[in-house]
C-alpha cells in the first residue's frame, strides 16, 4: 500500500480512464420530475419553522484520539495517495458504513491533517450511516436557509441540488466570492463535514469541486503579515445569506447572526495556525479603517483563489464521498454542468469556538524539518523571469 502522505514528493494518483466517447451518454443523468427518482426521498425541501438561536455545545475533537500514522484507520485500505503535499488524499479499500471507532478517530486524524480526505464508491454509506458517522463527531449544525431532506427527521442534513430548472449562478457571484467555509458566522463553526453525492453528471461534465487549505494559505503569506492578522478578527456575517433566501420567497428559520472571530487561529488537533478566512461571510476586518479592512479582504482573497499550491479538485462520480475539515479549508463549487442534475447530501458537525495559539506552529516549517527541505524564501528578492 502506497502511503503518500509520508512521501510529499510523490504525488502521482491512480485514476480510473475517462470513458470511451463512443460510450458517452451526455444525457445519462437527466431525469425529469414526473419519472421514479431512486432518492425521492431526498429531494430538497424547505420547512416553514423558527428554530432559537444556536447555544454553546461542548465538543471534543475526536482527533486527539486518533493515531498519528492512521494506523487503525489505513490498515485496511488498499491505497492511499495525495492530491498535493498540502491538501487532498484519496482513500480506496474502506466501507464508510464499517468503520470502528478507532477508524473514526483517525478518520478525524486524517482529515484535520489533509484538510479534504475523499472515498470512491460508497454504495452502502446512505443517509441514516452518514448522519450516525457525523453525530460520532459532534452535534449536527442545522443550517438556517439551505434546504432539507423531504424525508422527516433529516433537518440536520443539507441537500445540495441543481435540476433540471435550477438557474445558473455563475452570473450572480465573482469567482472569488464563491469560495467559503460552511456557516463561519455562527459561534461554533462546523469542523469534520461529510458529502455524498447522490447523482451527477456523468464523468467530464462538470460539477467539481475544489477545496483551498487555509494552513497553506497562512504559510504563503511573510512572517510580518502572518503577525499582523494574527492580531486581528474579522466578522463573520449571515446577513447576506438571510436575504438572499427572503427574496427567492424561502424561509430563514434562525435569526442571523454576525460573529468576530480570529484571523488566524491554531487547530486543536495539529497545533498548526490556519488563516480563518472566507470570502463568501466576511465583511469586516475589526479595529482598522474601511480602507485598511477592505485591502486586506481583497489580499485574502486572492491568495485563497489563485495560489495553485493551497487546491484541490475533485471529480464526482455517483456514491463519491468527500470529508473535509471547515476550520481549515475553504471550498468552491464549480458550474457549468447543465442540463445535468446534481444531487448531494451533507452532515457537518459544530466545532470548538476558533481561538489562535500564540505557541502554534506553520504546517510548512513542521514538513521541512520532517522532511529536510529548505524554508521558501518569502523577502521577494531571487529570480524574477519566468521560463517554464
Amino acid at each position: 500500500m502506497r502511503r503518500s502522505f509520508d512521501l510529499p514528493t510523490d504525488l502521482k494518483s491512480k485514476k480510473e480512464p475517462s470513458p470511451s466517447p463512443i460510450n458517452y451518454q451526455p444525457g445519462h443523468t437527466l431525469t425529469k420530475d414526473h419519472e421514479h427518482y431512486e432518492h425521492e426521498d431526498l429531494r430538497p425541501r424547505f420547512p416553514d419553522v423558527h428554530w432559537p438561536a444556536l447555544e454553546e455545545t461542548p465538543y471534543h475533537d475526536k482527533g486527539l484520539d486518533g493515531d498519528p500514522n492512521f494506523r487503525n484507520l489505513l490498515s485496511a485500505a488498499t491505497d492511499v495517495f495525495d492530491y498535493t503535499p498540502k491538501i487532498g488524499t484519496e482513500v480506496h479499500g474502506i466501507d464508510l458504513s464499517k468503520i470502528t471507532d478507532a477508524q473514526k478517530n483517525d478518520l478525524a486524524r486524517l482529515i484535520a491533517t489533509r484538510g479534504v480526505v475523499f472515498f470512491r464508491n460508497q454504495k452502502d454509506f446512505n443517509i441514516d450511516a452518514q448522519r450516525q458517522l457525523g453525530q460520532y463527531f459532534g452535534t449536527l449544525h442545522k443550517h438556517a436557509t439551505t434546504s432539507v431532506p423531504k424525508r422527516p427527521g433529516l433537518e440536520d442534513v443539507h441537500v445540495v441540488y441543481t435540476g433540471e430548472n435550477s438557474a445558473d449562478l455563475r452570473s450572480m457571484f465573482t469567482p472569488t466570492f464563491l469560495w467559503h467555509s460552511d456557516v463561519t458566522y455562527e459561534v461554533q463553526p462546523p469542523s469534520y463535514t461529510c458529502l455524498k453525492v447522490l447523482t451527477g453528471p456523468p464523468r467530464g461534465g462538470g460539477g467539481d469541486t475544489l477545496w483551498s487549505s487555509q494552513y497553506a494559505a497562512y504559510d504563503a503569506l511573510s512572517p510580518y503579515m502572518q503577525k499582523y492578522l494574527s492580531s486581528l478578527t474579522a466578522l463573520h456575517s449571515a446577513d447576506m445569506q438571510a436575504a438572499g433566501s427572503r427574496a427567492l420567497g424561502r424561509p430563514v428559520r434562525r435569526d442571523p447572526v454576525t460573529t468576530a472571530h480570529p484571523l488566524i487561529r491554531t487547530h486543536p488537533v495539529t497545533g498548526w495556525n490556519a488563516l480563518f478566512f472566507n470570502p463568501g461571510f466576511v465583511t469586516k476586518i475589526v479595529g482598522v479603517p474601511k480602507v485598511e479592512s477592505d485591502a486586506i479582504i481583497a489580499l485574502l482573497n486572492e491568495v485563497v483563489a489563485t495560489t495553485q499550491e493551497l487546491h484541490a479538485r475533485f471529480q464526482w462520480d455517483e456514491n463519491d464521498v468527500a470529508f473535509w475539515d471547515n476550520r481549515v479549508c475553504n471550498h468552491s463549487a464549480s458550474y457549468g454542468f447543465a442540463p445535468h442534475r446534481r444531487h448531494a447530501v451533507r452532515v457537518a458537525c459544530m466545532a470548538e469556538r476558533p481561538v489562535f495559539d500564540e505557541g502554534g506552529r506553520s504546517q510548512e516549517e513542521e514538513l521541512a524539518e520532517r522532511y529536510g527541505m529548505p524554508l521558501p524564501s518569502k523577502d521577494g528578492t531571487g529570480v524574477t523571469n519566468y521560463n517554464d
